[in-house]
């Protein structure tokens, strides 16, 4: 066994990149240049770092399939790193059946959690949940097992379940200090942040006050009828009508819920739900026909009455109607969302994990750039876009998630 490179891969083991550089930086053969690939990736030079993996994929002879799927493995971490959603996920899992077949159960595990992760950019929960309940880390390291709760952590957040979210923390900061990391200590720290952070505002008589997540948890598990604006969809208890494809409708159902115990008035509505600030017979028109598949939508959780003004809100029940607004108010609050995790984002990735076209994430990215939200490094095809995060608040809640999911 080559020395060098068995200390070089124990000091990536141990976080320590600059380590393992000084043992590897001069050699070019297939082994030291994943090695320092996964050291440049270490130290976020991840242009760099995809070049040198691919170079030591490429030198790894047709026998060495277990050293290739490595460097496949480490390509993929450092393409999600980078927020490359497009980097083909069939190359991760012809890895992980590598792996599989060679008894390495570590890089398994590692393979099974990017593809996690890549489940959770794209807001593919439901998946994400079910692939992390079959994850088996056995006896492995303790950093894949604080990458774990990381994971399970943010499934947590992201379906506004703030106790499972604690424990899952706990586990993470337990793992993370075992594996003396500094780096990923302090990554389990910055995530426990969003626990005591804004998650939401709830909307009574004109007025909005703050939510926690946990907050947020109690709200959604009560008997009310409650407008989720984060999400886009109405609930009362285990019922839900999901609106997040139908923006006119929800807006309506929004001005409607704002405006409870009282009416809102046709003008309001029509204006926030068409952007029409004078109405017409044609404005009343397309209300009419709005409300009545809006009655259609709502028919198990609540009633749409016609008023002299405009129209009132009124729960099955004579229930409570509860609003719940998102932490941020913004037209494009789902892109500040992605870019509030200080990473770099193509146009392309963002409309992936949006589930929008390109286009529409490119005229809400101009109008965040002119509002001094966000700004591009780079032009054309190498163009990124970041923005600080967003202080103050939580934005778990306005993270994409798939219709039906979550």
């Amino acid at each position: 066994m080559d020395s060098s490179i068995t200390a070089a891969g124990r000091a990536l083991r141990a976080g320590d990149p600059l380590g393992a550089l000084k043992r590897v930086a001069l050699r070019d053969d297939p082994a030291a240049l994943a090695l320092r690939g996964i050291a440049m990736a270490q130290l976020s030079d991840l242009g760099r770092a995809r070049e040198l993996l691919r170079r030591a994929a490429q030198g790894f002879g047709p026998r060495e399939t277990l050293a290739r799927a490595r460097c496949l493995t480490a390509e993929a971490e450092v393409a999600l790193a980078a927020r490359d959603l497009a980097w083909p996920p069939r190359a991760l899992a012809e890895a992980l059946r590598t792996f599989a077949a060679r008894g390495d159960r570590e890089n398994a595990a590692h393979a099974r959690l990017l593809q996690i992760r890549r489940l959770l950019l794209l807001g593919r929960v439901d998946e994400a949940d079910a692939a992390c309940a079959t994850l088996e880390l056995g006896a492995g390291p303790a950093r894949l097992a604080a990458i774990a709760a990381l994971v399970t952590f943010e499934i947590a957040l992201r379906r506004g379940r703030a106790e499972q979210a604690r424990v899952a923390l706990a586990g993470a900061r337990a793992a993370a200090e075992r594996s003396g990391i500094g780096a990923l200590c302090a990554e389990v720290e910055q995530a426990g942040r969003t626990l005591v952070l804004p998650a939401a505002r709830l909307v009574a008589a004109g007025e909005a006050r703050s939510l926690t997540l946990a907050e947020v948890e109690a709200v959604l598990a009560s008997p009310d009828l409650v407008v989720d604006g984060c999400r886009r969809v109405a609930r009362r208890g285990e019922r839900v009508v999901r609106l997040s494809r139908r923006p006119a409708l929800f807006a309506l159902l929004y001005g409607l819920a704002e405006a409870w115990p009282g009416e809102a008035a046709r003008d309001g509505l029509i204006e926030r739900a068409f952007g029409a600030r004078r109405t017409n017979p044609s404005h009343r028109a397309r209300l009419r026909v709005g409300i009545g598949r809006l009655r259609r939508e709502l028919r198990p959780l609540a009633e749409i009455r016609a008023t002299a003004v405009g129209f009132r809100l009124v729960a099955r029940g004579a229930g409570t109607v509860r609003l719940l607004a998102p932490p941020i108010e913004s037209p494009d609050a789902a892109v500040l969302a992605l870019l509030a995790d200080g990473e770099a984002w193509s146009t392309s990735a963002l409309a992936q994990a949006l589930g929008a076209s390109q286009r529409t994430v490119q005229r809400a990215l101009v109008a965040l750039e002119e509002a001094g939200q966000v700004r591009a490094l780079g032009r054309g095809r190498s163009q990124r876009w970041l923005s600080a995060p967003v202080a103050g608040f939580a934005t778990t809640l306005l993270l994409p998630v798939s219709d039906g999911l979550g």
